[in-house]
């Protein structure tokens, strides 16, 4: 029988220096509604692949939370069932915690965020608001902007003018976007941690240019009046810079500065062999990643790993290996030692880049995606096509909400595949059923549970949506199917939502600034206090004096 801790131990494990992983069942709409500071989502939905990433260790001590509904349950059951030995359900939950006197706090990616409003206090990251960016271009000033996130947000709404360039290329690539020491650097992304993470590491690898966030990025670009762009394309020049040895070097002294260790393929080997937990992370861009990438490494693009890192690392304690090219020979090693600098300071984790020959030989291609399905569990799109229009079906789609918001074949149930019982009552009659996923394995899963359900034949789409699409058969795309409140699978960004969107982008933006304080309230983050050396007070990096009176602004 699974273990039950009350809030006060759990309290105490936190701060104990073990290894600890707080894995949160419920799904990522519930889980941002109120959590703990350290608790990283692992939703039932989709546990089953999530949580062998999440714990590469099975010996990991794991205690499982949710919001009191008994999802925890399930997931150390889940969890037990996979191999790990020491895991322990949280008695009451969220609520219980709170309870205790302890804190929870709403949102997403909160160890990040409340890291990089830290970063802006810490080190006085200079910022413009958008009226002032504004008054810039139009007085023609010598600037580039670089918009720090993944090309997929880009290109949804960007900032006009603006450059692709994600936050872990930044200081790679950064001689090739600004030759001119005198250009001002604009960093920009959504909201505020990207920039503020993007402008600073910059700043820290010391380049000689005046280097600012967008305070607020493109939320606060739209609430100031001004409009995005939309569909833009424009990126970084592709291939290993020019500069690398350069930005090699800058990087490096910052990552010294927090303790980041070098070790070759050697040194990895003999981490993996030690019983600790290990999590061996690819940052560079996914396409150099799926071109090729060593067997068991994930890909963590490092801006977003740094923004995100709750999507890759759930063990406090662990060790953090980070590869870029040079871990395959390339003249690279800048990646890498920024993000694990970053690393350094937010979660104290004991951090390494790895490089040198020795990585290439073993490298994998590929993306790391499921493996095919067998031909008895796939129906082809074509097939489905046919099957539907003789009206011998019905369809249930598992993907995200916001994914089937944007494409959905017509007459599609949404459902969260772990609550499809729901759906139940509109199945009813149906002799087949076509299961749209994001993935082969979730796909299975969902079969097998419907399958139980409704004692139809159930089958998965072979390719998914994409494979639909490109045949050119019917989609629909309906921003209010599911409605908001049914979206629980995810957290709406204030431009997801169908209503209130202004006010929600205040909100956000107040609650992103204001986390420094519940940080402080909660006791449990130690942020900075890991590193070795270097200047641990605000203003004491490269290149701070020539930002002068501007340079501490906090929004």
């Amino acid at each position: 029988m699974t273990r039950r801790i009350d809030a006060g131990t759990l309290k105490r494990w936190i701060g104990d220096g073990r290894e600890l992983a707080i894995l949160d069942a419920r799904e990522e709409g519930e889980f941002g509604r109120a959590h703990l500071f350290w608790a990283v989502p692992c939703p039932l939905s989709r546990a089953e692949l999530a949580a062998p990433a999440l714990l590469p260790r099975r010996g990991t001590r794991v205690c499982a939370v949710d919001g009191g509904e008994g999802h925890a349950e399930r997931l150390a059951a889940l969890l037990e069932g996979m191999g790990c030995t020491d895991v322990s359900v949280l008695e009451g939950g969220a609520p219980a915690w709170k309870a205790a006197g302890h804190v929870l706090f709403s949102g997403v990616n909160v160890p990040s965020k409340a890291f990089g409003e830290w970063v802006e206090h810490h080190y006085g990251t200079p910022s413009v608001d958008a009226a002032e960016l504004q008054a810039m271009r139009e007085a023609g000033a010598d600037l580039v902007i670089l918009d720090s996130r993944p090309m997929d947000e880009f290109h949804r709404m960007s900032i006009p003018g603006g450059i692709d360039v994600p936050g872990g290329e930044l200081a790679y690539r950064i001689d090739a976007l600004a030759p001119r020491r005198e250009t001002t650097v604009v960093v920009n992304c959504a909201g505020r941690t990207r920039s503020i993470l993007g402008a600073e590491s910059l700043r820290q690898a010391g380049i000689p240019n005046r280097v600012i966030a967008l305070r607020n990025g493109t939320m606060g670009w739209e609430l100031a009046g001004f409009r995005c762009a939309a569909g833009e394309t424009a990126t970084y020049p592709a291939g290993i810079p020019t500069a690398a040895d350069a930005a090699r070097a800058r990087a490096g002294r910052f990552a010294d500065r927090h303790g980041v260790q070098a070790i070759d393929h050697a040194g990895l080997e003999r981490l993996r062999a030690e019983p600790r937990t290990l999590y061996l992370l690819d940052v560079r861009a996914p396409a150099e990643y799926a071109a090729g990438h060593l067997p068991g490494a994930l890909s963590a693009p490092g801006g977003q790993l740094v923004q995100a890192t709750d999507r890759w690392v759930a063990v406090r304690g662990a060790r953090i290996v980070l590869c870029d090219g040079a871990a395959y020979g390339q003249p690279d090693g800048t990646r890498a030692r920024m993000a694990g600098g970053w690393l350094r300071q937010l979660g104290g984790w004991e951090v390494f880049v790895l490089e040198g020959e020795g990585g290439a030989a073993g490298s994998h291609a590929g993306t790391g995606d499921d493996p095919p399905l067998a031909a008895g569990d796939a129906i082809a799109p074509e097939a489905a096509a046919r099957l539907l229009e003789a009206g011998g079906a019905a369809v249930v789609d598992i993907r995200r909400s916001l994914d089937f918001r944007e494409a959905q074949i017509p007459g599609s149930l949404w459902g969260i595949r772990t609550r499809l019982d729901a759906l139940r009552g509109r199945l009813a009659g149906a002799a087949e059923v076509v299961v749209v996923a994001p993935g082969p394995a979730l796909g299975l899963l969902a079969a097998r549970e419907l399958s139980g359900l409704t004692g139809a034949v159930v089958r998965v789409l072979a390719g998914g949506m994409p494979a639909w699409r490109k045949l050119g058969l019917p989609v629909l795309a309906d921003r209010h199917n599911p409605p908001d409140a049914d979206c629980a699978d995810v957290y709406l960004r204030p431009y997801d939502r169908n209503e209130g969107i202004e006010e929600a982008m205040r909100e956000y933006l107040s609650w992103e600034i204001d986390l420094v304080n519940e940080v402080a309230r909660d006791g449990d983050a130690r942020f900075g206090t890991a590193a070795t050396g270097g200047a641990q007070a605000g203003g004491g990096h490269a290149g701070g004096a020539r930002d002068g009176a501007g340079a501490a602004t906090a929004s």
